[in-house]
């Protein structure tokens, strides 16, 4: 069985080790528990979109970069071939639905 919580755990605990920083620097960067920072790399928890995000800070990693990960590791596990790049449709549809700011 494919759960997300493993996969999201895997690519945050890939993250933090190329960086060569420990789980105490990430989990006290991101403001939360040393243990659940612990628990969400084993796949133990899944985190919530706020606390994803508030680790993926404290990793200097982009939310859609993480997010991406997750879904070509998913993908693979499930037999499918990943794309290299973004469809082209797919990126003309981001780029019209971005709004300025300013």
């Amino acid at each position: 069985m494919i759960l997300l919580r493993d996969h999201i755990g895997d690519v945050l605990r890939d993250a933090r080790g190329r960086q060569g920083r420990t789980l105490r620097e990430v989990s006290t960067a991101a403001r939360i528990s040393l243990g659940y920072l612990s628990e969400v790399e084993r796949g133990v928890k899944e985190p919530s979109s706020e606390l994803l995000t508030a680790i993926c800070g404290a990793l200097d990693a982009p939310l859609s970069t993480v997010l991406r990960d997750v879904s070509d590791r998913i993908a693979f596990a499930e037999g499918l071939r990943v794309p290299d790049v973004v469809p082209p449709e797919l990126l003309a549809g981001l780029f019209h639905e971005v709004t300025p700011v300013g």
